[in-house]
């Protein structure tokens, strides 16, 4: 090849390669530019109190009508892992009081808790909610591969544990197939990885939903629900007390896994700083929240006493944890007077494969019966004919007393000569005492009684 040769096939590489870098640039810039615009339109929809536009789930009833519900009664279950077993002690106390709030609102194992309790918030439900949590251990929750240790942390994949352990739980835990199936109103929050904002299930799959408000980072992977990935609520709102008050709620009830205030630990590797700057910002976000309250909304805060290291996989202290929310929510029950004393119908649970025999229906004592009636209706025609048959001989005697005709048994004929002498007697009654021709009526229609004799 020529050195002009060469000169001119480098040229038309080179100018192809500026082409397609300045094509790729502008394309660049041109989706950068779409995803910043959608970004701030959605920003300033939240900032006129609009619906969130990545909202999941539909608007409740008083965004629906444009006006918001008042006196409402809501229940705010906040994320905490393994913790979460101290909300079952305060939710059987709840249940003993019958406290039945108007809605749900679930964050993280909040999620998981609250939801099971929004289908039947009655003692036996939640008892067997507590089963559920003591029957729970590392190897369920958490299930280990075979190659699993220290090595699965640097992994390129998107968490440590699979979600399969949870999703079990959850499906044998919750009765009901979609959150719009819940006795009472629940939703949950999670983080969509799309722009990094809280998103609110309101219907759907129930199952779907609870695992993406729980996928710890790096520990469950991130849920895809209609085309969207997310995380764990709790990194954007782990105390939803403000979706409680955008619903128009007036009492709310919150329920901590954890105390309310945060002392952070004293780190001593690079990772322990990360947790402490995430758990600094969720206690943060709840902080500012308590201190932006509405001045006719009243929080009443259940809050655990465990803080501390704690290993997210740790079951060991379930029992432990599960009295301490006891004792926590008594105090609370008896200081603001939660529940009531009217106890609560137990919610219907699934129809068994063999439904029970419906038990039998005593009869009515001394019924009559259809026979019955048709008995005595006979007797009553059989004795009608029994008194006509006896007039009937009466009226034959006496008229064979008359003419000394031998008694026999009463016929039909006789019928109508009792009818034909009656007639005869009428008009003998009717005939005038003077001499007059007797009646012209031919022999033929007299009674043999009536006619004259020979020698007469």
């Amino acid at each position: 090849m020529t050195p002009a040769a060469s000169d001119t096939l480098f040229y038309v590489v080179f100018g192809v390669f500026v082409i397609v870098s300045l094509l790729l640039i502008v394309l660049v810039i041109r989706f950068t530019l779409s995803r910043a615009a959608l970004a701030r339109a959605r920003w300033l929809d939240a900032d006129d109190g609009d619906l969130e536009s990545g909202d999941v789930g539909r608007e409740s009833s008083h965004q629906l009508d444009g006006r918001p519900d008042r006196g409402i009664t809501a229940l705010v279950l906040a994320g905490g892992g393994t913790r979460g077993a101290v909300q079952i002690g305060m939710l059987q106390v709840l249940a003993e009081h019958n406290f039945v709030p108007d809605r749900i609102y679930g964050c993280s194992v909040g999620a998981v808790n609250g939801t099971a309790y929004a289908a039947d918030p009655s003692r036996e439900w939640v008892e067997h909610m507590t089963e559920v949590w003591l029957a729970l251990d590392r190897d369920r929750v958490y299930p280990q591969g075979r190659l699993h240790g220290p090595w699965a942390y640097v992994r390129q994949r998107d968490s440590v544990y699979p979600n399969s352990g949870l999703r079990s739980i959850v499906e044998d835990g919750v009765p009901y197939d979609r959150l719009e199936d819940a006795t009472i109103p629940v939703e949950v929050v999670a983080t969509s990885l799309t722009d990094g904002r809280e998103r609110w299930f309101t219907f759907g799959p129930v199952v779907d939903a609870v695992l993406a408000s729980s996928a710890v980072p790096a520990i469950f992977p991130p849920v895809e629900v209609d085309g969207e990935r997310y995380i764990d609520g709790g990194v954007v709102n782990n105390v939803p007390i403000r979706r409680a008050i955008d619903a128009g709620a007036t009492r709310i009830v919150v329920l901590l896994c954890t105390p309310p205030t945060y002392t952070p630990m004293v780190p001593r590797r690079p990772a322990e700083s990360i947790l402490n700057a995430l758990w600094i910002a969720v206690h943060a976000r709840f902080a500012r929240d308590l201190s932006q309250l509405p001045p006719d909304v009243e929080v009443i805060v259940c809050s655990g006493t465990e803080s501390g290291d704690r290993e997210f996989d740790d079951f060991s202290t379930t029992e432990k944890l599960i009295a301490e929310g006891r004792r926590e929510a008594e105090e609370i029950v008896a200081r603001y007077g939660l529940g009531s004393t009217v106890p609560i119908r137990p919610r219907p649970r699934p129809v068994p494969a063999v439904p029970p025999e419906p038990p039998e229906l005593p009869e009515p004592p001394d019924a009559p019966s259809s026979l019955d009636t048709v008995e005595t209706s006979g007797g009553e025609i059989l004795a009608a004919e029994t008194r006509a048959s006896e007039a009937i001989t009466r009226r034959l005697a006496r008229l064979r007393g008359q003419t000394g005709i031998r008694s026999r048994a009463p016929s039909m004929n006789d019928e109508r000569e009792i009818t034909d002498s009656d007639s005869e007697d009428q008009d003998r009654v009717s005939e005038p005492t003077s001499s007059e021709p007797a009646s012209s009526e031919p022999a033929a229609s007299r009674s043999p009684d009536s006619q004259p004799r020979p020698g007469t």
